[in-house]
């Protein structure tokens, strides 16, 4: 049972991520690639505030309450959102942009993609080594529930983040014009530009979302695991596409549901099996999947 319960965690910082991937193959119709190392990247750029740059300013704080981290990571975590925005889009500006304006397919996005995290993993091996960091862990409290179950504030924190973003998302995509507008282009993309959709500012604001996502999904994966190493992005991206392909290929709802199985079944597998065969689980599932119901739990696209 405790398995279980962390794997909906584990689901949840999945989630994150695979919504962001969704985010950009239902605008941009291609798969990212990059996505897991843009987790990477923005859990070491919040590595690098706490342990560098906020305790500079005199912003190193002590263990905030049950937690194992202080309160500087409501500083780090946005402003780490606000940087991988701001890298996202200007990758998307330098290129991705002019690919797209060449009238390249999908293939050669994902590609490129590819060789984007390639890169980034490469940047973040030379600026930060490809030694494991150990995150700060100033507190080893548990929560102690019935049925011998244990959980680490830490996870509560991790759960109820993830959940407020998703709302936070759900009502953005649903109440506001850009959110609107989003929908609208991911549905025709020629028809709301048609309609008088800038789409070029609402791929900027897919980017800048999904960019976010990906970075709370890596620092909250980094607090999780409590530790961090430069392939860690690389690793999960198989978790991210399988909960992508099993909820339903551009749905944000099936995304979220399909993270949370394959979070559960990836913990719960190590009851009987090695850990380091959670992926082949994940596979498993994944193939199995694409055979019973290719479009997924709730995909509707082709």
């Amino acid at each position: 049972m405790e398995l279980m319960v962390n794997g909906l965690f584990l689901g949840a910082i999945i989630a994150l991520g695979a919504i962001g991937l969704s985010l950009i193959y239902g605008i941009l119709n291609f798969a990212h690639l990059a996505q897991g190392d843009f987790m990477t990247l923005g859990a070491y750029i919040a590595l690098f505030l706490l342990g560098t740059l906020l305790p500079r300013l005199g912003l190193e704080g002590a263990g905030l309450g049950p937690f194992t981290f202080g309160y500087p990571v409501f500083i780090a975590l946005p402003l780490t959102i606000l940087a991988m925005a701001a890298i996202a889009v200007g990758l998307d500006v330098t290129i991705y942009r002019r690919l797209r304006r060449r009238g390249v397919g999908m293939v050669v996005l994902a590609m490129t993609s590819l060789g984007l995290a390639i890169g980034l993993r490469g940047i973040v091996q030379v600026i930060w080594g490809g030694d494991t960091y150990q995150y700060p862990r100033l507190s080893k409290d548990f929560y102690q529930l019935p049925m011998g179950i244990r959980i680490p504030p830490d996870n509560i924190f991790i759960g109820v983040l993830a959940i407020v973003l998703v709302v936070v998302l759900y009502l953005f995509l649903t109440r506001t014009k850009i959110g609107k507008a989003m929908r609208a282009t991911s549905d025709n993309m020629d028809l709301a530009r048609v309609s008088g959709i800038n789409t070029e500012n609402i791929i900027k604001w897919t980017w800048a979302l999904s960019a976010g996502l990906a970075a709370t999904a890596g620092v909250l994966l980094a607090i999780f695991q409590a530790q961090l190493l430069p392939i860690m992005g690389w690793r999960i991206l198989i978790l991210l596409f399988a909960s992508v392909i099993l909820g339903g290929i551009g749905n944000l709802y099936g995304a979220l549901v399909g993270a949370l199985i394959i979070g559960v079944a990836a913990e719960v597998s190590t009851q009987w099996l090695s850990p380091a065969y959670k992926v082949v689980i994940v596979f498993i599932i994944m193939i199995a999947t694409l055979l019973i119901r290719p479009k997924g739990i709730f995909g509707v696209r082709d």
